[in-house]
């Protein structure tokens, strides 16, 4: 009897073993595409979802103390905008290179009475389908740089403005001052190769906006 009961249990294991089912990876990845209604997905899917694309995962948060489950950047550059309308004012950024601050820094510049931030209204302006855009800073924009080719492939195919390598079009402005000249400057970062340049903030140059993901 006992050997009988083995036989049947061999036999069912072997039936389940047999009726194995791979499912799809649904984990968030760097370069699924972020859509408009908060979801990342793969391209392919992305393509079969008939879903709107607004931009790309570049990060993964593995912190418990950082906000959000990762970073997503817009699939077109800002236009070139002056960081402030006036010096003199120290627009309250954290001025901390090593921060993931930029909705906070972001936040600040617009909310600054003493001096408007032209920088800071085009990024609002592109605010859609509750995709809150931001100004990166610079450890945000170092995140960015260091998936750039991985990330450059999901933005074409999605149609997006490539993060560029030439020397010519490769500066963006990040959201962080520079700590003890916070009136007169705020960081340049080259997304070509990572080097990072004090600039006027007077000065116009592009952004390009990242988005937290919260979902």
């Amino acid at each position: 009897m006992r050997k009988i009961v083995l036989i049947c249990m061999s036999a069912v294991l072997l039936a389940g073993c047999d009726s194995h089912q791979e499912f799809p990876d649904t984990a968030m990845k760097v370069g699924h595409i972020l859509c408009t209604d908060g979801q990342a997905l793969a391209y392919d899917d992305y393509k079969e979802s008939g879903k709107e694309a607004v931009g790309v995962v570049f990060y993964l948060n593995r912190d418990s103390e950082t906000e959000g489950k990762g970073y997503a950047v817009y699939l077109h550059d800002t236009t070139a905008e002056a960081f402030a309308d006036s010096i003199g004012v120290n627009q309250g950024t954290s001025a901390d290179m090593t921060a993931l601050d930029g909705n906070a820094n972001t936040f600040a510049l617009f909310h600054t009475t003493d001096t408007s931030s032209p920088l800071a209204k085009s990024v609002f302006d592109i605010w859609s389908y509750g995709q809150s855009a931001y100004i990166p800073s610079v450890a945000q924009m170092k995140l960015l740089h260091g998936v750039k080719e991985v990330v450059n492939q999901s933005i074409g195919l999605c149609g997006g403005d490539l993060v560029p390598d030439h020397p010519d079009r490769c500066w963006y402005w990040t959201s962080t001052e520079v700590k003890g000249q916070q009136t007169a400057k705020a960081w340049l970062y080259s997304v070509g190769s990572g080097a990072l340049q004090e600039t006027p903030k007077l000065q116009a140059h592009k952004a390009r906006a990242i988005i937290t993901i919260n979902e």
